[in-house]
């Protein structure tokens, strides 16, 4: 069991900078704890890294009695019990990992009141005896995470989270904190509803990530764009790449491998016990690339990922949002890069006509899509196109790729035109390259054979060269007004009529994007490692002496590094050089424990340099 914590003040702020080591909430964060603290039911609307944990874990060391936390992952209910322990807080996780005895312990810590945090999934809290167990002593809140969970309406429902109804009806006087990092106006509504909160308070905070450099290409060559995108900017730094297949999984992983990139695989198909192996190295060192399907990453808390990668578009802003949001949870420089191509468009317009979900929800899903498509293919801020969707608007961030190199844009009506033409003359069915073929005027034998070398768009499109051509193709395929039919050969049609009938005839304009040279990465300012960017040469060595240190420490218990302190931390160690355990006390990041625990040890380091 964890060691007992000395009693904390009732003050907010005294806990938040005697425990966690900060010394002021975060925007938004003090409103949330002191309505919670008061006793307040609250919806927490705030972004990955934006610091949810404090909003529960603050009032649950200032109100009396056991909080519970409700959390969908074993992983991340383990990695948050490390961190409190390690802050000196008694918290414990009960969940299937547990063997039985250690399930007792936790159990027997509850009725003694020896807890002030426990963490434990939805089937466990509402199935069997614990309910009743948490009836007979005092309870200070209960913690809903990742609650969009709830919703059919959001991105990765789960039918369990729709039991948790229950606690308001056996613990009406208990207050709830119900969190999530992802969710539209509709989905907070059936949240609402599914977990009876009518009545409680919502917090929306900036859905901006300012730390996040987001960047998008058309996928020309995938592999060498990955590894030009990891060896110019993120050697050596820990990321997350996504792919949409296992075996994409495996071939990538195999890749980086070759050319000397610490990298492992993680997908479904694997053995649990090779998951959770692969999951605890991700965790716990530094600069491995995990290359994933989306079976990774939620419940990942390691703070020091520097990149998110997409080698295939997600199926929703929601998830893109999600999993970029995984990088630079530490609020120092990360990067997330999208590559997309005519592809995925077609695959994720496909798996949303070809699912079986009701015809409102399948609207939706379109919408969403056709939102997600719009940032690949805008030529302003993508920030700005991001933030819109989840309702907000801010001024261009000047750090993104279309801030840092502006795209161009023309007039491609003309082109739009002559495209959807030839797609219906060639009858709506063949392919992009022979389409593309006819608009050069490329006398290849299918051309020939069909006779539409004697189509009317016939070589009408040779002022551009065919790789334009298949930009062009893209971008309305984006845009709704082609189809590409997957399920026969990538068959390009036209979309509705009452999307293409008022371009063809000239009522309603098409703007393209100029391709960037070569189609794929353009150039912005000079790149350098995101994390170390502001340091000398000189702190960069120190910073990587504490760093083996804290690997050490860590080994040592069992922890992952950032347990013990994050880049953060380190970087402000590096930078204000602390002399004695005052100066160290003043670092953001060391709460009192961790200055009883580490204080010595690192300033001892940095009194050798």
């Amino acid at each position: 069991m964890p060691e007992a914590a000395t009693p904390l003040a009732s003050d907010t702020r005294s806990v938040l900078k005697t425990v966690f080591g900060h010394a002021d909430f975060r925007p938004g964060q003090g409103e949330i704890v002191d309505h919670v603290v008061a006793g307040g039911d609250a919806l927490v609307l705030m972004p990955t890294g934006g610091g949810k944990s404090i909003c529960y874990q603050v009032p649950a060391l200032v109100r009396p009695g056991l909080a519970v936390v409700v959390s969908p992952l074993i992983a991340l209910m383990q990695d948050q019990v490390a961190q409190l322990r390690q802050m000196g807080v008694p918290a414990a996780a009960l969940t299937s990992s547990l063997e039985p005895e250690a399930a007792r312990d936790v159990r027997r810590a509850i009725d003694a009141g020896e807890l002030d945090l426990l963490y434990v999934s939805p089937e466990r809290l509402t199935a069997g005896s614990l309910l009743d167990q948490l009836a007979r002593v005092p309870l200070a809140l209960f913690a809903i995470d990742e609650a969009h969970c709830v919703s059919q309406w959001g991105h990765d429902f789960r039918p369990e989270y729709r039991r948790l109804p229950m606690l308001a009806e056996r613990f009406p006087q208990v207050p709830r904190v119900v969190l999530t990092a992802t969710a539209d106006a509709v989905t907070r509504r059936d949240i609402r509803a599914q977990l009876c909160l009518e009545g409680a308070r919502e917090f929306v905070a900036s859905f901006d990530r300012p730390n996040i450099r987001y960047r998008v290409q058309v996928k020309t060559s995938a592999n060498r764009q990955l590894l030009d995108f990891i060896k110019r900017s993120h050697a050596g730094e820990s990321g997350i790449v996504y792919c949409m297949s296992r075996k994409r999984v495996e071939e990538v992983a195999e890749m980086l491998r070759r050319e000397g990139i610490k990298a492992l695989g993680y997908h479904a198909g694997m053995p649990a016990e090779e998951r959770a192996d692969r999951h605890h190295r991700f965790v716990n060192e530094d600069g491995l690339v995990m290359v994933a399907t989306i079976a990774f990453g939620m419940g990942i808390d390691k703070p020091d990922v520097r990149f998110v990668a997409h080698l295939d578009m997600p199926k929703t802003f929601e998830a893109y949002y999600q999993e970029t949001g995984r990088a630079g949870r530490d609020s120092l420089p990360a990067e997330a890069l999208m590559l997309y191509g005519l592809q995925d468009v077609a695959r994720l317009r496909r798996l949303v006509e070809s699912s079986d979900a009701p015809d409102d929800i399948k609207r939706l899903e379109q919408r969403k899509l056709e939102s997600l498509l719009g940032y690949c293919e805008t030529a302003r801020c993508r920030r700005q196109v991001l933030l819109e969707y989840f309702g907000e608007t801010s001024e261009a961030c000047g750090n993104c790729d279309t801030c840092l190199t502006p795209v161009e844009t023309e007039d491609g009506t003309h082109e739009a035109r002559l495209l959807l033409s030839a797609i219906y003359r060639c009858g709506q069915s063949f392919g992009a390259g022979h389409i593309v073929d006819v608009l050069t005027g490329k006398e290849t034998e299918k051309v020939t054979r069909r006779g539409h070398d004697t189509l009317g768009v016939f070589g009408a499109g040779k002022h551009l060269p065919a790789k334009r051509w298949q930009g062009i193709v893209r971008q309305l395929a984006a845009a709704g007004l082609v189809v590409v039919d997957v399920e026969n050969h990538g068959v390009l049609r036209l979309a509705d009529r009452e999307r293409v009938v008022p371009v063809l005839r000239g009522e309603a304009g098409v703007t393209l994007r100029k391709e960037p040279e070569g189609g794929g990465r353009r150039r912005g300012r000079a790149e350098t490692r995101a994390t170390l960017q502001s340091l000398s040469p000189e702190q960069e060595q120190l910073f990587q002496k504490l760093r083996g240190k804290r690997a050490e420490l860590a080994g040592a218990q069992g922890v992952p590094p950032y347990v013990v302190f994050t880049d953060a931390t380190l970087i402000e160690l590096v930078r204000q050089r602390p002399r004695n355990r005052d100066a160290f006390a003043a670092i953001p990041g060391v709460g009192r424990s961790k200055l009883d625990r580490y204080a010595d040890i690192f300033l001892t380091a940095l009194s050798e340099e």
